[in-house]
C-alpha cells in the first residue's frame, strides 16, 4: 500500500536522472565520432563518399528515433543477436545524433572561409594538413555553440529509451506515479530534474554563441 510521495520515490528519480546522463554521454561521445566520420565524408572530394554520408544523413534523418530504438532493440532479437536495454538505447542514440551531428559539423567546415583554404593551398599543404592545421580548428570554434545546443535535444530525446526497457528519468517518473498515483508532484518533479539537466547546456550555448560573436567583430574591426 502506498502512502504518498517519500525519499525512497525521489531517490529513484535522481537515479533515473542519472541514467539519463550516462545514456546521453554514451550518445553524444559515440554519435560524435560516427558525426566527425559522417561530416570528412560530406565534404570530400571522393564522390562516392559523399553520396555515401548523403544518403545516410537522409535516411537516419528521415527515420524517427523511436523506429530505431524498435529496430535495434526488437529487430535485432528477431536475427538472434540480443542486446540489453542500455545497448539497444545507446546503439539507437548514436547513430541518430551522429547524422545530425554530422551536418551541423559539416555546416562548419563549409563556413570556414574559402580564402583560408586557398590560403592552405598555396602553402602546399596536403589536404590532411590543410584540414588539421587550418580548417578544423576554426570549423571547431564555429561548431561548438550549436554543438553544445543540440546536446540538450540528446537529453530530451533520452525518454525515448523507455519503449525498450531502459529506465531513465521520464520512465522512473511514470514508475513512481504508477506506485503512487500523485502525477502532479511526480511529473513536476520529473520536468524541474530535466530543467537541470538541460538548463546549464542552453545557458553555455548562448554564451559560446555571444563570446564567438564579440570575437568575430573583434577581428572584422581589426581588419
Amino acid at each position: 500500500m502506498s502512502f504518498g510521495f517519500n525519499s525512497n520515490h525521489l531517490l529513484f528519480l535522481l537515479q533515473g536522472a542519472g541514467w539519463t546522463l550516462v545514456l546521453s554521454l554514451m550518445a553524444f561521445v559515440g554519435g560524435g565520432l560516427v558525426g566527425f566520420l559522417v561530416a570528412l565524408c560530406r565534404v570530400s572530394p571522393n564522390r562516392t563518399l559523399r553520396y555515401f554520408s548523403i544518403a545516410y544523413v537522409q535516411l537516419i534523418q528521415g527515420t524517427p528515433l523511436l523506429i530505431l530504438m524498435f529496430l535495434t532493440y526488437f529487430g535485432l532479437s528477431i536475427l538472434g543477436l540480443t542486446l540489453p536495454a542500455i545497448v539497444a538505447a545507446g546503439l539507437s542514440m548514436t547513430v541518430y545524433v551522429s547524422a545530425y551531428i554530422g551536418e551541423i559539423w559539416r555546416g562548419c567546415i563549409q563556413a570556414v572561409p574559402r580564402t583560408q583554404w586557398e590560403a592552405a593551398e598555396c602553402l602546399a599543404l596536403s589536404r590532411v594538413q590543410r584540414m588539421r592545421l587550418v580548417v578544423l580548428p576554426q570549423a571547431l570554434r564555429i561548431a561548438t555553440p550549436p554543438t553544445v545546443g543540440f546536446m540538450v535535444q540528446i537529453v530530451k530525446n533520452t525518454s525515448l529509451a523507455s519503449v525498450v526497457g531502459f529506465v531513465e528519468l521520464a520512465r522512473a517518473g511514470q514508475v513512481v506515479n504508477n506506485s503512487i498515483f500523485e502525477p502532479l508532484i511526480v511529473y513536476m518533479l520529473t520536468a524541474g530534474l530535466y530543467f537541470l539537466l538541460c538548463f546549464p547546456l542552453s545557458w553555455w550555448s548562448r554564451q559560446l554563441e555571444h563570446r564567438l560573436l564579440v570575437t568575430h567583430r573583434i577581428e572584422v574591426s581589426a581588419i
